[in-house]
């Protein structure tokens, strides 16, 4: 077959495979079916750089629930978790998993009304992360009262880009679906934080919360239907950090193995006191899709390996693509996790931005 029937091959088996490049066959709404091979060919490569010139690359961390069973208060407890959300902030943290090291098989620990769920460090853990995720305007509405949220008052606000005040306007908010009705029975209502409830073009329960694109016509008055949009969009559009998600894995193992980007995380760095030394201006990081940067607790990511039925036995240089010593020369014997996740982030901002510059 001769190479130019053998691309016109390939070319229909992909359109049949994803549906994307057949939508990609218009540019600027112009048909470009009849041009020369050559040219069409040109073109199809350029829109696809332009669609992966729209994919995002995401940076997760992974921490184990034990750190927050060596805080001696509830109210200390609190505050570590709440460190860990405003690194995860300031940094632009896309996903922060808590991994169990007992092999806990609770698919969600924060599931209110079970001893277990209730008792768990893991539960507690995520439950304040998500609290402080949430918009403040939103957060009456999406948790209930709860022992493990009764000093989360005491904490600093996270002052995400998406925690906007009433008086503010962006092009998109954070909102809850109301059981109020639509007017004219379309769609749904949704509370935003403004002054005046929206109304957006899907029929949805109440309770769930959603992103809303809001447009630049600030009347509300008019009952304009809004859009429901993906929550990754305002990134992906206009480049602004939306919070981070929260996701919870039973072990190390599952951190790796369930991730919830698809293609899983593509590299992985492990971080110890007996890792590698390498100035942050000397690492280099291939061009990644998800990266994955793990911490372990008191006893460090060795016993979480070696508690991992999955993992047992394997050197922590196999589990990981990169096994790291952040701060070689450090004057404390231990360095709280608290303390590590601040180091660890601010050292690998300069190799990230390499890394994304290389892709």
């Amino acid at each position: 077959m001769g190479k130019k029937k053998r691309f016109q091959a390939e070319t229909e088996q992909q359109h049949e495979e994803n549906p994307l490049n057949s939508v990609s066959e218009l540019i600027n709404g112009e048909d470009i079916s009849d041009e020369p091979k050559k040219k069409k060919k040109r073109k199809k490569e350029q829109q696809h750089e332009n669609i992966s010139d729209k994919f995002t690359p995401t940076v997760s961390i992974a921490i184990p629930s034990s750190i927050i069973g060596n805080a001696q208060s509830h109210e200390l407890a609190t505050r570590l978790a709440g460190q860990i959300a405003r690194a995860a902030t300031i940094y632009r943290i896309d996903e922060v998993v808590v991994f169990d090291n007992n092999g806990c098989s609770m698919d969600d620990p924060t599931t209110v009304g079970t001893s277990e769920g209730d008792k768990s460090h893991a539960a507690f853990f995520i439950r304040v992360l998500r609290y402080l995720e949430t918009p403040q305007y939103l957060r009456k509405s999406l948790f209930t009262k709860h022992s493990g949220l009764r000093f989360v008052g005491l904490l600093p606000p996270l002052d995400a880009p998406h925690h906007l005040r009433k008086h503010e306007w962006a092009s998109y908010r954070e909102g809850v679906t109301l059981e109020e009705k639509a007017p004219n029975f379309v769609g749904t209502m949704v509370d935003v934080g403004l002054d005046q409830n929206v109304a957006i073009d899907k029929a949805l329960g109440p309770g769930i919360r959603i992103t809303v694109a809001m447009g630049t016509d600030r009347d509300l008055s008019t009952g304009k239907l809004h859009q429901v949009v993906q929550s990754t969009t305002p990134r992906e559009e206009e480049g602004m950090y939306w919070g981070y998600k929260v996701r919870y894995a039973p072990n190390l193992s599952s951190v790796i193995d369930n991730c919830s980007y698809e293609g899983g995380y593509d590299y992985m760095i492990g971080t110890s006191e007996h890792g590698k030394v390498v100035k942050s201006s000397e690492l280099s990081i291939p061009p990644f899709r998800h990266l994955l940067i793990a911490f372990g607790g008191l006893a460090g990511l060795e016993e979480c390996i070696e508690k991992d039925k999955k993992l047992k036995g394997k050197h922590a240089q196999v589990v990981f693509h990169s096994y790291l010593n952040l701060c070689p020369h450090q004057g404390s014997r231990t360095i709280r996790s608290e303390e590590a996740v601040f180091i660890a982030l601010q050292y690998f901002q300069e190799p990230i931005d390499r890394a994304l510059q290389k892709g």
